[in-house]
């Protein structure tokens, strides 16, 4: 059974810093976050927290107190397929409702299928800002120098569908007759298509992160195709309502 607690001495910070670069393999200086900030942010009273098996740290996560009550959850790892995620964040939610927030934020990268599928399907948070290239080039194993496009997700901890899926209890997603495809996966590259329609859809890449690997060149044109028109449409006011089938925004237009 997994255990999540907050942290404050230095010795679990550390641990926490050994866990991040395990899973990111950060270049030198290129770490998110250092010990000394993660002191200062528990010391402060925000959120730092550590998953544990047994002994072992197999997840953590670190926000801060941001602009509007809102909790910022700026960085968050776990060992993957095991749901500790998910349970790091119902943990982050209880911890922020018991402190009268609302609303969490963070950003991710929005060529990754499986955190689209996890921020949208499985918690419902919401994108509502597109970040082109927020933290510069990323050198980093997983990004491998690949501009850093985010989307700032919005989690409204006590909405209908967050309620929902808290509760793991699917929520309706209407995806209705006439929906037109803004962007598509053919062959593998993206093709621009319909973006008038009242909702469309806009695909991403079945695995960006192996594709920066073989062909950083496609890589590449799924970064641009998505930051012109996903970014696009939420520049325009439009909304992104969730991700259909594990591959595609659902975008509507206000």
């Amino acid at each position: 059974m997994i255990a999540i607690r907050e942290l404050h001495e230095i010795a679990d910070l550390e641990e926490v810093h050994a866990l991040f670069g395990d899973i990111w393999h950060f270049d030198p200086g290129g770490e998110p976050i250092s010990v000394e900030l993660m002191r200062a942010f528990s010391h402060a009273g925000n959120y730092i927290t550590g998953a544990y098996d047994g002994a072992t740290l197999v997840g953590a996560s670190v926000g801060f107190m941001a602009v509007g009550g809102v909790l910022h959850s700026h960085i968050t790892g776990a060992a993957v397929g095991r749901g500790i995620g998910f349970e790091l964040k119902m943990h982050q939610r209880r911890w922020a409702l018991e402190r009268g927030l609302t609303r969490i934020s963070w950003t991710y990268d929005p060529l990754v299928r499986r955190n689209a599928h996890f921020n949208l399907a499985k918690l419902g948070a919401r994108p509502h800002e597109y970040l082109p290239s927020f933290y510069g080039v990323m050198g980093d194993a997983i990004n491998q120098g690949d501009e850093s496009d985010r989307v700032l997700a919005v989690w409204d901890l006590t909405a209908p569908h967050v309620e929902a899926a808290v509760r793991r209890e699917p929520y309706p997603l209407d995806v209705p007759p006439g929906t037109a495809v803004a962007l598509r996966n053919e062959g593998g590259r993206p093709v621009l298509g319909d973006m008038d329609a009242p909702v469309v859809l806009v695909a991403i890449p079945a695995d960006v992160e192996g594709l920066r690997g073989v062909d950083p060149g496609t890589a590449k044109a799924w970064r641009h195709a998505v930051r012109d028109v996903l970014g696009g449409m939420l520049a325009e006011g439009r909304k992104v309502t969730g991700f259909h089938d594990k591959k595609y925004y659902v975008v509507e237009k206000a």
